[in-house]
């Protein structure tokens, strides 16, 4: 890249604030008072991202009698539920490729499910008066190379021979030029029914509505400090209090899991973002885009991005950044090393855009498994249960995996519970410096494939045998 280009296309970020877009609105809600003194319930749930405040929402929904508690150490949606880019898959198995390798005796339950989950997420948005801008618009995964056109081609082909391709077209360079315009497109698969656009803090804040409308007492500002058995249930001590509980449901993702068995499952992977300003009419026109579908390239390293409700580019990904240690710290949410990179990248793919300037710059930890999809279980003989590992793909799983919780805590065999993907867990990752060093393998691998026509090296080779990766 030309210093000249860098220059110019760096100008763009010189007012680029380094918040997330979502969370710097004005109708953000003050949060809930910090809990004092000791409480009781029946239920309590930790963590006030998706994860928890679904299981919430759900547990009261399935028993409006239920006394349901949840804390959030900070405030609900401050962390990964709050700075995603608002893409609301089907898909329980960070897409389908991923859940075919995995689980391919159960992939059309998967798909089911998934799609049910969905739809039970359009249904709850209108029950509830989630006012968060669902656009149930699809989603087009775009080929930016040639041999990346012809893999997927034959995906496409192998998804009709196995009867997994209802609802997804094949788009030809012209074709998917016509729907968004980029010079950089070769070819798309446009899955027209499986993604959601939304927007990721109005759909926490609406779910942290609902929940209290509901009678959930919520406290923020109050993390959980400390999990043990108390008689014939659990206890949770906070800074200012205690909470005990029949059950416990934790949605901490990336931050450690109050069972400490479960934290070696998922390591901290930094990911960026950039939001420009409103496009004007022409711009939007040269862009052409009037399906508002979210888009993501077929690299290794990809890019996602949509449209917002005003007509802003979101423009992310590439970068996945695992700091040593696997620590989670304010200062890896902010990396103008990655923005510049992602500036140069949305100008190559939209050079009719040029003069645009991106607003808001920022960045946040997804909780990454070595299967790339969520896993699940239970501690201290079934009166606590997990979910964690969604590696980037959680708004519309985090619901599913509410439900998998609520029913591993009722001790029920359900559909749900009864999955391999449910019943199994993916293998942890090793201790350091040995997780430090096989990323940053797996990262110079990746890269060095996207480089050389998809070509994988014997190290990305023996990770695939092994079900191994590292993504976001």
């Amino acid at each position: 890249m030309a210093p000249s280009a860098m220059s110019r296309w760096t100008k763009a970020l010189s007012e680029a604030q380094p918040v997330p877009y979502w969370l710097d609105d004005p109708g953000r809600p003050h949060p809930e008072p910090a809990l004092t003194g000791a409480e009781t319930c029946d239920l309590l749930v930790v963590g006030g991202g998706y994860s928890g405040l679904w299981t919430a929402l759900n547990a009261k929904e399935r028993d409006p009698q239920r006394d349901v508690v949840l804390l959030e150490g900070r405030e609900v949606g401050w962390a990964a539920s709050g700075r995603n880019g608002g893409f609301c898959a089907a898909s329980l198995t960070h897409g389908l490729p991923n859940g075919l390798t995995r689980w391919p005796d159960e992939i059309v339950k998967l798909q089911e499910l998934g799609a049910r989950n969905l739809d039970e997420i359009e249904k709850a948005v209108a029950r509830h008066d989630l006012d968060c801008e669902f656009e149930r618009t699809g989603e087009i995964d775009v080929a930016t190379e040639t041999y990346q056109a012809w893999e997927l081609r034959d995906w496409y082909e192998e998804l009709r021979e196995k009867g997994l391709a209802d609802g997804i077209d094949f788009l030809d360079a012209d074709e998917v030029r016509e729907q968004v315009a980029s010079p950089t497109f070769e070819a798309g698969l446009w899955d027209r029914r499986g993604v959601a656009m939304l927007n990721p803090a109005k759909l926490v804040w609406g779910l942290k509505r609902a929940c209290l409308g509901l009678g959930v007492r919520i406290y923020e500002n109050t993390p959980a400090l400390e999990l043990k058995s108390y008689g014939a249930g659990m206890a949770v001590r906070t800074p200012y209090g205690t909470v005990r509980a029949r059950k416990v449901a934790l949605g901490t993702n990336i931050f450690p899991n109050l069972v400490k068995r479960v934290r070696a499952y998922t390591v901290p992977v930094y990911d960026y973002a950039l939001m420009t300003e409103p496009l004007s009419e022409e711009q939007l026109a040269a862009v052409g885009w009037k399906n508002r579908q979210g888009l993501g390239d077929s690299a290794n390293q990809f890019h996602y991005f949509r449209l917002s409700a005003d007509n802003r580019i979101l423009w992310g990904g590439y970068d996945a950044v695992y700091p040593y240690g696997g620590r989670v710290r304010a200062e890896y949410d902010d990396r103008p090393e990655t923005y510049a990179k992602l500036a140069g990248h949305f100008f190559t793919c939209f050079p009719q855009l040029e003069g645009v300037r991106f607003t808001h710059a920022w960045g946040g930890a997804i909780d990454t498994c070595s299967r790339f999809s969520a896993f699940y279980g239970t501690a201290h003989q079934g009166k606590v249960a997990y979910a964690a590992g969604y590696t980037g793909l959680g708004v519309g799983a985090t619901r599913f995996g509410a439900d998998v919780m609520l029913d591993l805590l009722a001790g029920e065999r359900t559909e749900r519970t009864s999955l391999e993907m449910v019943r199994k867990k993916p293998l942890p990752f090793p201790p350091e410096p040995f997780a430090w060093t096989g990323i940053a393998l797996t990262k110079w691998s990746l890269a060095r494939a996207d480089s050389h026509g998809g070509r994988r090296n014997l190290w990305l080779r023996t990770m695939d045998k092994l079900g191994l990766g590292f993504d976001s």
